[in-house]
């Protein structure tokens, strides 16, 4: 039974970062695709990064890229993502999920339904 758990939200100000963390458990995800998603009120969930698991090669979505860092501990089957340079937009729901290691690419890994486990999101809120 694969439960994913993500911890780490909250509240900051614009300008500021958060990091997120997401516990694995039930899965051994050596090889596999991880990624962070979001979801803001009354807008489709959007991609924001993932990583593949097996080659450490990582993707982010635009509006992230040079602000977030997507990593991973092995060790405690953890998956992490540093926020900084927050911004208002950033506001959402984050969620992370696993997906088979074959959608880790740079036209798949943005797609949610490739995604079979999810965890039930930390709230991100940026004023």
């Amino acid at each position: 039974h694969v439960q994913l758990v993500e911890s780490g939200g909250g509240s900051v100000q614009a300008g500021g970062s958060l990091r997120l963390s997401c516990a694995a458990s039930g899965y051994t995800y050596s090889s596999s695709c991880m990624g962070w998603f979001r979801q803001a009120p009354g807008k489709e969930r959007e991609g924001v990064a993932a990583i593949s698991t097996g080659a450490d090669t990582t993707y982010y979505s635009d509006p992230v890229k040079g602000r977030f860092t997507i990593s991973q501990d092995d060790d405690k089957n953890e998956l992490y993502l540093q926020m900084d340079s927050l911004k208002p937009e950033d506001t959402a729901m984050y969620y992370c999920a696993i997906a088979p290691w074959g959608y880790c690419s740079s036209r798949k890994w943005a797609i949610d339904s490739n995604y079979n486990h999810w965890g039930q999101g930390t709230q991100v809120t940026v004023s």
